[in-house]
């Protein structure tokens, strides 16, 4: 039976404002709020890295929504053009325990590089089991940014420990990792040419630190970390060298310590250059242990340069891809 046309029309009306809602572009990133995705779900991307492969950015990290098969664990892949809309390209890791950790496992902080020469993106991760003693890194691979990632191996860097990890590629293309290394501090070390191994090390920085993130801006890197608190925030701190090998200033507060870093943890510098000017954003994590699939996001552009580096206070801004230029936002941005 066919229904009434008034009937007929209200169903199609309310189909279209919810796919409208869901499709509906977001012109501002507000720190620390719900960053719904092309489908209307909260982004899952936690302790996330990103890379720019032409025009796209793809944002990888831990997906932590509910109902996940506690067996597995799970890297999520999101695309956008302008970093503040972002469209679900799927789970690209959906792994069962590869090393025989044992429940409870880990699988942390994915970091995905793309070899131009091997034509791979090479995925690391922090790989452990439960109590934190393995420490080490695993890989992925895939042909596709958005593609399956097939596992291949872990290891320890150089031999090292290896929890939180970070990474950096420089101006001219060189990717390094960084990782923390307890006993010591956190070191900066140069991939190998086909990314699939650790080659050398550039330097230890003695520092008690993890969430480490490096930018390099105007002649002079800047080096941020996160104290070893756990799931609870701290003030991060930041030093600055002309030269990965260092020396590395004192590290001094990126916000007021009070802060606490507005109760996020470092986990990336995003580096945006544009016809203008160029922005450096703080990415950064506000973790809910409890509720992990609410865990948010506090992403804001740092007041940076001649040695300098402070995060201001979460407000909603808006960015320009193109000029390089952001600015904060009147409204909400919705």
């Amino acid at each position: 039976m066919r229904k009434p046309l008034s009937q007929l029309s209200t169903v199609i009306i309310c189909l279209f404002i919810t796919a409208t809602s869901h499709a509906q572009s977001k012109t501002a990133i507000l720190p620390g709020e719900v960053w719904p995705d092309n489908q209307g779900k909260h982004v899952q991307a936690h302790g996330g890295g990103i890379i720019k492969i032409g025009k796209l950015y793809y944002w990888y990290g831990e997906e932590r929504s509910q109902g996940l098969d506690t067996s597995l664990r799970y890297v999520s892949c999101y695309a956008s053009k302008d970093l503040v809309n972002w469209t679900f390209k799927g789970d690209v890791v959906q792994m069962a325990d590869p090393d025989n950790l044992g429940y409870r496992w880990v699988l942390e902080r994915p970091k995905v590089y793309y070899n131009k020469a091997s034509k791979k993106y090479v995925m690391y991760f922090h790989l452990d089991n439960r109590s934190y003693k393995a420490a080490k890194v695993g890989i992925a691979v895939s042909d596709q940014p958005d593609g399956n990632f097939t596992y291949v191996k872990s290891f320890r860097p150089l031999g090292h420990e290896s929890r939180d990890i970070g990474q950096f590629i420089d101006d001219d293309g060189t990717a390094y990792l960084v990782f923390e290394d307890r006993p010591f501090g956190f070191r900066i070390a140069r991939l190998s040419p086909d990314y699939m191994d650790v080659e050398k090390e550039m330097c230890l920085i003695p520092a008690h630190m993890e969430g480490g993130a490096i930018v390099h801006y105007n002649g002079l890197y800047y080096s941020i970390g996160s104290a070893l608190t756990g799931w609870n925030a701290n003030p991060n701190k930041y030093a600055t060298a002309t030269s990965l090998e260092g020396p590395w200033t004192i590290f001094e507060d990126v916000a007021p310590p009070e802060k606490k870093t507005y109760g996020s943890q470092s986990t990336m510098l995003i580096k945006v250059i544009g016809k203008k000017a160029t922005t450096i954003i703080f990415m950064g994590d506000i973790w809910k242990p409890r509720t992990q699939w609410d865990s948010r996001y506090l992403w804001m552009p740092l007041e940076i340069g001649n040695g300098k580096l402070w995060l201001p206070e979460p407000k909603p801004w808006t960015l320009d891809i193109k000029s390089g230029k952001w600015a904060y936002a009147e409204g909400k941005g919705d």
